[in-house]
C-alpha cells in the first residue's frame, strides 16, 4: 500500500474518531473504530479495556523493541467552542474537531506508519503499537496498564503534537496538598494566630523558592501554587488554609527527591504528594532515533507538558504532527498538511533505523 493511500485512509479514520465521543474511560466507540482499521488491513490485534495493540508480523524475541503509542481519549470540550466539537469539518486546510490535534492526528499517523512497516521482513527493531485510553485523566486503564501485557519495550515514540520536532525530554509532575494551621476564632475577637495571615509568608516562600539543579533540555523545576481554600463564613476565622501546589519536575530530580525536599523545607504544617508516579522522561541526544530525526531536519527541545511518557521507564521520544498550543483549546484543529507531513516523516525516520 502506498504512503498516499495510507495517508488518505488515516485522515478518514481521524474524521470518524472526531465524530465519536471518547472522553477518558469512555473510549469504547473509538476503540471499535481502531479495531476496524486493523481488521481491514489484516493485522492481528488484541484489546484490553479500551487499549488496542499489535506487533509487527515478523516480531522476533531478542531484538530491540520500539513502541509506537498515542491516545484516543479526549478532554471534555470547553465552553469556548463556537463549532460542533464532533463535526470533522475541513476549512482552509484545517481539520476541526475535539481531539483532532490532541492527539488524533498523531494517533492515525502512527497507525498508518505501523501499517506501512507491519510486514517488513527482518527489521532491525520489533514494533509494537498501542492505541491507548485514559491519557488525559492519567487513569488506571491507560498505557500504564499495558506495560505488563505487551512484550518488554526498549525505546518508545509517543505521539503528541510537537510540530514534528523532537521532544527529547519531558517534565514530570507532582501535585501536593499542603496545610497552614492557625487558631479558629470569632472574627470579632483578637487572634494572633490567624491561619489566613499565617499563609502569607508561606505563599511568598513558594513564589521565591528555586530548585538548585537546572536541566539542559528542560530548564528549572517549576513550582506553582494553583489552588487555595479557607473559611466557610464571614465572621469565623478558619482553623487552616488548604493549598494545592503543582510542581513540574525536570530530569535532574526524581519525584521522590522533590517530595523529600519540600517536606523538609516548605514552611507549611503539612505537605503531602498525591502521587509520585508521573516522572520526567528523556532519550539520549545520541540515540539513533534522535540522530535520524536531526538528519531529517527536525530540531530538539524539552517539553513542559505531560504525556504517557511519564509511565514509561525506557528512553522515549515525543514526536507528532500538530501544535501543543492548540490542545484543549476551543475549536481545536489540525492542518491536513500536518498529518500528511507527519506520516511521511515518521516513515522516513523508521526507514533510517529499520
Amino acid at each position: 500500500m502506498t504512503i498516499e493511500t495510507l495517508t488518505q485512509e488515516a485522515i478518514a479514520l481521524l474524521k470518524n474518531l472526531i465524530s465519536t465521543q471518547s472522553f477518558s474511560s469512555e473510549e469504547e466507540g473509538t476503540a471499535a473504530l481502531i479495531e476496524n482499521w486493523f481488521k481491514a488491513h489484516d493485522i492481528p490485534f488484541k484489546r484490553q479495556a479500551n487499549n488496542i495493540w499489535a506487533t509487527n508480523k515478523h516480531f522476533t524475541e531478542g531484538k530491540t523493541t520500539l513502541l509506537l503509542n498515542s491516545h484516543h481519549d479526549t478532554v471534555q470540550p470547553n465552553n469556548g467552542y463556537t463549532r460542533d466539537p464532533y463535526s470533522p469539518d475541513v476549512e482552509d486546510g484545517k481539520l476541526y474537531g475535539l481531539g483532532s490535534n490532541d492527539a488524533g492526528g498523531c494517533l492515525v499517523s502512527l497507525i498508518a506508519t505501523f501499517t506501512y512497516f507491519y510486514a517488513e521482513e527482518n527489521p532491525k527493531y520489533n514494533l509494537i503499537i498501542v492505541a491507548s485510553g485514559e491519557e488525559e485523566s492519567s487513569g488506571p486503564n491507560g498505557l500504564n496498564s499495558m506495560l505488563n501485557v505487551i512484550p518488554p519495550v526498549d525505546v518508545a515514540i509517543v505521539g503528541e503534537p510537537t510540530l514534528m520536532n523532537l521532544a527529547i525530554a519531558e517534565k514530570g509532575l507532582v501535585v501536593f496538598d499542603a496545610k497552614v494551621l492557625g487558631t479558629p476564632s470569632h472574627a470579632a475577637h483578637p487572634n494572633e494566630n490567624n491561619a489566613i495571615y499565617n499563609c502569607i509568608p508561606v505563599l511568598q516562600w513558594f513564589k521565591e523558592y528555586t530548585f538548585e539543579k537546572v536541566s539542559e533540555a528542560l530548564g528549572a523545576v517549576k513550582m506553582t501554587v494553583t489552588q487555595i481554600k479557607a473559611g466557610k463564613q464571614h465572621n469565623a476565622v478558619p482553623a487552616d488554609v488548604e493549598l494545592v501546589i503543582d510542581v513540574r519536575v525536570n530530569d535532574q530530580y526524581s519525584n521522590q527527591e522533590i517530595a523529600d525536599l519540600l517536606q523538609a523545607e516548605a514552611p507549611c504544617d503539612s505537605i503531602v504528594p498525591r502521587s509520585l508516579r508521573l516522572n520526567s522522561s528523556s532519550i539520549p541526544k545520541d540515540h539513533e532515533l534522535v540522530k535520524a530525526g536531526i538528519a531529517l531536519g527536525r530540531s530538539t527541545y524539552g517539553s513542559p507538558t505531560l504525556s504517557d511518557q511519564a509511565v514509561l521507564s525506557c528512553p522515549s521520544l515525543k514526536l507528532g504532527p500538530g501544535d501543543s498550543t492548540r490542545s484543549h483549546s476551543a475549536n481545536e484543529f489540525i492542518y491536513v498538511a500536518e498529518i500528511e507531513e507527519g506520516i511521511q516523516i515518521y516513515i522516513d525516520l523508521l526507514k533510517s533505523i529499520l
